[in-house]
């Protein structure tokens, strides 16, 4: 074992900035209760100081702490963009708390913290970083779920989160522990050096089985996504914005450094699982979400569905599929974070401006919130040329090359269903003519971060090479 020396820290130091910046928030709470606008203050150069230094430290892969963490294009890259994604929802939330009457300081240090977590869960090499890394995450994100105290919906969330996420808690366990038992260790390196002879060991794809189980949840996939569309719901739109994006987002990196980095698993059983488990995400994801009035909840299931794209890239076990989840992983953050966005500046008291009805005339009542959720709902629906056309087309071209060209066009297929309920609000905003007696709250900043998100996409469609570049290392 090498001694720590001072690269495994300057490497990790973007981790280190925003958690000290969330026990600063911490400590600045507890010496003056309400000093919401310190905090605040500290939340925001936390993240940037972190930025910068993501920015600094960006290159190839560094290995860390003797091999339990790795910086570099993978982490580096999830770790940007949960710094970019947890900026962004610290400015959307001060408005957005203010108004609902929460505006407590103690929520940005839980952004903080769930943004170091979501870190370790991209930079862990080894499997007890990585539940340290979920767990920290999680409990951040149990809070958030019913920061409406008052609110009976948000008490809801918050419960139900928790109840079912301490059950996915249990298989991660279970399943390090089996894997732990089998292969003598919970690096990934080793055990990917010992995955090949163990392939067929019963305990070996009983511990394979139960991380899936575990990160199933944790993406929101089916049949493990019973909780999203409930807790997406009630929890604050602030909120569920960003545990729908950045949250999904350290899912996803969790689920590639394991099973691209630990496993071995192309054309295994473990191969075709996970072409299973995204198809049934596509499909149920896509067919309810067609259903629902409430757009909350349709974007919920949308999450549902794009977390079956997203694991077709996985499931399909190459360079190409690594690549593709990256690549779609940061576009849908981006257009996701911004949709939420849009929907909480529209949010009333009681839940009213909410459903699509509500939308109706938007684009004459507020012509730049329709036009950047229109753009929101394209690149959602896969349109060229949006970012979210060239993340389905990269995951969807790797499934092709696993010889899974059945998955790819169950993805297509399901697309096609999505833009039916993407359009749907398109339609509402600018082809109806009735105007809801909804009002339209004030708020710049949240609309600076819309259409900062909407450039983004715009941008990472018609030059996609931009984020390529930043998943191969860098420019």
């Amino acid at each position: 074992m090498n001694p720590i020396g001072f690269e495994d820290f300057w490497y990790n130091s973007p981790l280190f900035v925003v958690v000290i910046a969330g026990l600063m928030v911490l400590i600045l709470e507890g010496i003056r209760r309400k000093n919401t606008t310190a905090s605040y203050l500290v939340g925001v150069l936390g993240l940037v100081i972190a930025l910068v230094l993501t920015g600094a430290t960006y290159g190839s892969p560094k290995a860390t702490f003797n091999g339990m963490m790795s910086q570099g294009a993978y982490g580096s890259y999830f770790s940007a963009l949960f710094v970019i994604v947890g900026l962004f929802s610290i400015v959307i939330a001060r408005n957005y708390l203010s108004h609902f009457g929460s505006h407590h300081g103690e929520y940005y240090a839980l952004i903080l913290l769930a943004v170091s977590g979501m870190m370790l869960m991209a930079s862990g090499t080894d499997l007890i970083i990585i539940f340290l890394g979920i767990e920290l995450m999680s409990l951040a994100f149990y809070i958030l779920a019913g920061f409406f105290r008052a609110k009976t919906t948000s008490n809801e969330s918050a419960l139900k989160y928790f109840l079912l996420g301490a059950f996915a808690t249990g298989f991660l366990l279970y399943g390090i522990a089996l894997l732990y038992g089998v292969t003598g260790s919970t690096n990934l390196a080793v055990i990917a050096a010992n995955a090949a002879p163990l392939a067929n060991e019963p305990l070996f794809l009983l511990g394979v089985g139960m991380l899936t189980i575990a990160l199933g949840f944790k993406v929101a996939a089916v049949p493990f996504h019973m909780w999203a569309p409930d807790v997406y719901e009630g929890a604050p739109t602030a909120v569920t914005g960003f545990m729908a994006t950045a949250g999904k987002a350290a899912a996803f990196a969790a689920f590639g450094a394991v099973f691209f980095n630990g496993f071995a698993f192309s054309g295994t059983d473990v191969n075709a699982l996970l072409a299973i488990l995204a198809a049934l995400s596509m499909i149920v994801g896509n067919v309810t979400a067609v259903v629902q009035n409430n757009v909350k909840r349709m974007l919920a299931y949308s999450s549902v569905a794009h977390a079956g794209y997203i694991l077709s890239g996985i499931a399909a076990g190459n360079a190409e599929g690594q690549t593709g989840m990256m690549f779609y992983v940061g576009a849908y953050a981006f257009m996701t974070l911004g949709a939420f966005t849009i929907v909480g500046i529209l949010e009333g008291d009681d839940g009213k401006g909410l459903t699509y009805a509500d939308y109706t005339g938007l684009g004459s009542r507020n012509p730049i919130a329709a036009f950047l959720m229109a753009i929101f709902m394209f690149s959602l629906a896969g349109i060229p040329p949006m970012a979210g056309f060239f993340g389905k087309y990269y995951v969807f071209l790797a499934a092709v090359k696993a010889d899974m060209t059945w998955l790819a066009v169950v993805g297509v297929l399901t697309s096609l269903v999505s833009v039916y309920y993407y359009l749907r609000l398109v339609v509402e905003m600018y082809f109806r003519e009735e105007v809801p007696a909804v009002s339209i709250r004030p708020s710049g900043g949240s609309l600076v971060i819309a259409a900062l998100a909407a450039f983004m996409v715009v941008q990472f469609g018609i030059y996609p090479s931009i984020l390529l570049t930043l998943i191969n290392g860098g420019f």
